[in-house]
């Protein structure tokens, strides 16, 4: 995770230098002066982003001595597009709603401690989310302002599910908090952004009746105390 979220961040900075450079001219006129005064505005955003899973392994032991190892070895980018609505609050302070789907997928690993054994399954997602953020603004320098962005995301998983080791509940809660830039070009506003979202809730289905014929699977989720989910957005918001 650390290694693939540190390259988007890479690519988020290197973008950002790139596009500051694209915004500032030689001479001191602004580009869309007046952009920041509108009570209220719309755009969209596109994006990327990787899902990751934190287990709070418990240590569970079978009847035969096992004991299973949940982990996320690998990360696979996955892709997001979003709508916004922004409500001016102040000079510095903006309310943003930006509901969109993110779609993407977690292979996870499961290993036998005791004999070395090891289970896999990919888990794909497709989330419906109702970001909500509060938006602070540094005071702008010619065609750039920086911010910091913090809110809440409800999502809702609507991909099919099918009975494996692991099943998901539809419904997660993220806290974010994030930073970008605006960059004032001639005929619109473009702003990266880099965001990290933390799971709130734990999105493990415990109750799995549909596995009373298959103890592996079972043991295998018995051995999971908590599951809770982690994001990292790097986003592309057109205003």
């Amino acid at each position: 995770m650390k290694r693939l979220s540190g390259l988007f961040l890479l690519l988020g900075l290197l973008l950002m230098t790139a596009v500051t450079v694209v915004a500032q001219p030689n001479s001191k006129l602004e580009n869309k002066p007046y952009a920041d005064l509108r009570r209220w505005h719309l755009g969209f955003s596109v994006g990327v982003q990787t899902l990751d899973f934190r287990f709070i392994n418990n240590g569970y032991i079978t009847s035969d001595g096992r004991s299973w190892f949940m982990e996320q070895p690998s990360f696979s980018p996955g892709f997001n597009v979003t709508g916004l609505v922004d409500l001016r609050l102040s000079k510095y302070f903006n309310l943003r709603c930006s509901p969109g789907m993110y779609f993407g997928n977690r292979d996870v690993k499961f290993i036998d401690v005791k004999s070395g054994q090891t289970e896999s399954q990919n888990i794909k997602s497709t989330y419906v989310v109702l970001p909500f953020d509060l938006k602070f603004s540094a005071q702008r320098y010619r065609n750039c302002r920086p911010y910091i962005v913090g809110g809440v995301m409800p999502a809702f998983d609507v991909a099919k599910k099918r009975s494996d080791f692991l099943m998901l509940n539809g419904f997660d809660m993220f806290l974010t908090i994030g930073f970008g830039c605006d960059f004032y070009l001639p005929f619109f506003k473009l702003n990266p952004e880099i965001k990290f979202c933390f799971g709130l809730v734990d999105v493990l289905k415990h109750d799995r009746p549909d596995l009373a014929d298959d103890p592996l699977r079972l043991d295998v989720t018995r051995s999971v105390s908590k599951v809770t989910s982690q994001m990292f957005v790097l986003s592309f918001y057109f205003e």
